[in-house]
């Protein structure tokens, strides 16, 4: 097991009705002039942000809202965000919605602490940052954690890119959990949540080396569990049981499945730029590749491929066979819960190769990184992995 820092200072309010606590929670962190950060009318339609308003009205704390948070949340709106609350004078951030959501109220607490500092220099390293505002979070999207993770996305549409930024001052200061928020979400929005959560765990776990047991059984039991609720969920939307663990499994994910152990990423940055061209939802450009990148790398590592099958799936072969089989189950399983596991999927059809090239080159950085921990992956071996999805 490696050396590592464990430490998640969320405070996490799970259950029925814990939306109302909001005001309470806002209190106890210190904040007087909260801005609310929330994406469509749904979050409005169905009464939620209301109860929210009215638990910061019943503790006296004065609010204003910032509507309008897009999946693969954009640099423009927290821009926008950033200067709404420097005009308000703000000093929390409140976000009530998903994981984009919750992005974008990261970067809007960064940028409001940091006025006259470029939002983007602060995403790409070039600034410093040092401090930023509280944030608190509502979720009603089990998918990305990032209620409780030091990590946020923001899409450049200037630029066409998508950039993740880790860091300590990302951690929410406390995360709303209501299963019964995710009730009424689409299907497809919900599969794209599971594969998410999946996907966290999945780019943890095939990692070269593996001398770290506890945290495997970790990873295992939340894949196991989340393949379970995934189905129950999938078919009687309204179950709280299926929903709760779901909820809980997006938040661990992102926690603790990759304590002790390096993380690999590959198959995000493939994600990455796949959304950030095409405006694709997260979940399902994860699922679109993956196959794909196990197809190609599998041979290097194939007793951890196998060991995969057996413990997830129940798998009970010769190592090449379970290895396999395993892949094959996981792309079933994607297609089982509505995603795509092909790049027309998506619905933007089979690309041009040049296409394929220009992507390739987005997610390895003009191919000045490479991808992949089992096996190193340069821009030419992107550009064949999404060759293989490209149907």
């Amino acid at each position: 097991m490696q050396k590592f820092t464990y430490c998640v200072p969320t405070e996490i309010i799970f259950g029925k009705d814990t939306e109302r606590e909001c005001g309470k929670m806002v209190k106890r962190h210190g904040g007087k002039k909260v801005l609310i950060v929330y994406g469509g009318g749904s979050v409005r339609h169905s009464g939620l942000l209301e109860r929210v308003e009215h638990s910061l009205e019943e503790e006296g704390i004065s609010y204003v809202e910032c509507g309008g948070v897009t999946p693969n949340p954009r640099l423009s709106f927290a821009e926008m965000g950033v200067k709404k609350g420097i005009e308000e004078g703000v000093d929390f951030i409140l976000a009530v919605g998903g994981g984009s959501t919750i992005d974008a109220a990261k970067a809007i607490a960064h940028g409001t602490a940091n006025p006259g500092v470029s939002l983007w220099d602060i995403w790409t390293k070039k600034e410093s940052l040092t401090k930023t505002l509280k944030v608190g979070a509502v979720l009603t999207i089990s998918a990305a954690g990032s209620e409780t993770s030091d990590s946020a996305v923001l899409t450049n549409e200037a630029t066409g890119k998508k950039l993740g930024l880790g860091t300590e001052l990302n951690r929410p200061v406390f995360a709303i959990m209501n299963p019964e928020l995710t009730y009424t979400l689409p299907k497809y929005q919900i599969g794209c949540g599971i594969a998410d959560i999946m996907m966290h765990t999945l780019e943890r776990y095939f990692i070269p080396d593996q001398k770290n047991r506890m945290t495997d059984e970790i990873a295992e039991g939340l894949l196991r569990t989340v393949i379970d609720s995934g189905r129950m969920a999938m078919k009687r939307l309204d179950d709280y049981d299926a929903m709760s663990e779901l909820m809980w499994c997006g938040s661990l994910s992102h926690n603790l499945t990759g304590l002790g152990r390096e993380k690999d990423f590959s198959v995000h940055k493939l994600g990455h730029a796949l959304s950030a061209r095409f405006d694709c939802a997260h979940g399902a450009t994860l699922a679109s590749v993956w196959g794909a990148w196990a197809w190609y790398v599998w041979e290097r590592d194939i007793a951890r491929f196998a060991h995969y099958a057996k413990q997830v799936w129940g798998i009970e072969r010769d190592e090449i066979s379970a290895a396999k089989e395993g892949i094959e189950r996981t792309i079933a399983y994607f297609e089982e819960i509505g995603m795509p596991t092909s790049i027309s999927g998506l619905g933007i059809g089979v690309l041009e190769d040049e296409t394929l090239k220009e992507l390739a080159l987005d997610a390895t950085m003009n191919d000045t990184v490479r991808l992949s921990l089992i096996r190193p992956l340069s821009a030419e071996d992107v550009l064949e992995i999404f060759r293989k999805a490209n149907y």
